[in-house]
């Protein structure tokens, strides 16, 4: 490390959580939700085993080591994501997709927008959603 530059460190948490949902676009006919959404347009919802992955990026606090407690990180996880979506119907259920398709797209920018109120200034936020093993989105905040 050089002299006098901090070290730039990025930790990750992961967590998971199960939630259903319906891919549709009420503006749209039925043959178009079913031509766009396929499979995912089904009425009566489908459901995912979503792995989350939380990333803050940041320098190392020369007080504690760390760039952000990671059972603090935890327990934001848990209190503010994972209780309110997991086992959920996300349309039915919650107040975020009632209005708003919840595509993995989606679904992690509510992520990110709800975690970053709770990371500290001058940290970097990233949200990585496992939609499948082979399916998943990263969010790192709006485009400046």
């Amino acid at each position: 490390m050089e002299k006098n530059k901090p070290a730039i460190v990025s930790v990750f948490r992961k967590s998971h959580f199960n939630a259903a949902h319906r891919l549709h676009n009420p503006s749209w006919s039925d043959q178009k939700n079913k031509d766009v959404f396929g499979i995912c347009n089904n009425p009566n919802y489908h459901g995912h085993n979503y792995d989350l992955i939380v990333k803050v990026t940041g320098e190392i606090d020369p007080e504690t080591g760390y760039v952000v407690d990671m059972k603090i990180l935890q327990d934001l996880i848990e209190e503010h994501v994972i209780a309110r979506f997991d086992h959920k119907n996300l349309i039915l259920d919650t107040e975020e997709f009632k209005a708003l398709n919840p595509t993995a797209e989606n679904i992690s920018v509510v992520i990110w927008n709800i975690l970053r109120n709770y990371i500290p200034p001058g940290k970097d936020l990233t949200v990585i959603l496992y939609e499948t093993e082979r399916n998943f989105v990263e969010y790192s905040g709006p485009v400046t």
